[in-house]
């Protein structure tokens, strides 16, 4: 028996060009949807298309910024006009910055703002009416554990991924009777390239002893892998976990549970 197969499913996930969102479209593409990569950068958006379609999966990428509330509407509906529906949106893009509030300033407030609570809501935004008219869908939202528990120097981070959390309840709640299911899942660190380019900033010539301690502030010993995310992905947005919704999927290595 074949489980976790979206074979027909048209998917978009944002942030895809890299990290968690590339691992996400790459196991979406791989188990049969046709994926729709929304990327700000649009050449590490197309390496993600390459890598999928030379694997024989089914993939374009759309250059748009999720800030811009009119651009993110007219991809989502080329991509629905195209394909004669939109089953999954993943949220995935966004950014962090480094900072208590005393060391936040409006400027950095706002960009965190535009992206990770404004890009999430745009992205919803778009793509519910056409979940509505095709009688259901699946949004799948990036959260953090920084939604949840309190992580040092991480204050309008910390903000924005707290309202990822909230709006994904919200909006399960309000599109219960639509077929539509909204949930979210938290990672601790994981290990993409931009924990090896801030490490590489912030720590030159110490590389290696901070990604040990990094690594170790999970319980578990370790930072997760993008992939490992992916197949938390995978399931939520499947046909199999049609009973769910309304939820966030920690998937943290024991980090806020077990580090107290």
């Amino acid at each position: 028996m074949s489980f976790f197969r979206l074979d027909g499913k048209v998917a978009v996930v944002t942030g895809a060009g890299s990290g968690i969102g590339q691992a996400i479209a790459r196991c979406f593409a791989a188990s049969g949807a046709t994926v729709h990569v929304l990327e700000l950068n649009e050449e590490a958006g197309q390496g993600t298309v390459n890598e999928i379609t030379a694997a024989g999966g089914k993939a374009q990428v759309h250059a748009v910024n999720v800030a811009d509330q009119a651009a993110v509407s007219t991809v989502m509906k080329n991509v629905a006009a195209a394909a004669g529906r939109l089953d999954i949106l993943v949220n995935c893009a966004g950014i962090a910055h480094v900072g208590k509030l005393e060391s936040t300033s409006e400027q950095d407030f706002d960009r965190v703002y535009s992206v990770n609570v404004k890009g999430t809501y745009n992205c919803m935004y778009a793509v519910i009416e056409q979940m509505k008219t095709q009688g259901g869908g699946v949004i799948l939202n990036v959260a953090s554990i920084a939604s949840s528990v309190g992580i040092p120097d991480r204050f309008a981070y910390s903000m924005s991924k707290g309202a990822v959390l909230t709006m994904t309840l919200s909006v399960a709640k309000d599109y219960l009777a639509d077929g539509i299911r909204v949930n979210c899942v938290s990672p601790a660190r994981v290990h993409t390239p931009f924990v090896d380019g801030f490490i590489a900033k912030n720590y030159p010539g110490k590389e290696a002893e901070m990604f040990e301690k990094l690594s170790k502030t999970q319980p578990i010993g370790r930072m997760a892998k993008p992939d490992e995310v992916g197949y938390l992905a995978l399931y939520l947005c499947s046909d199999e976990a049609g009973f769910l919704t309304g939820c966030d999927y920690p998937i943290d290595g024991g980090f806020i549970k077990l580090n107290n």
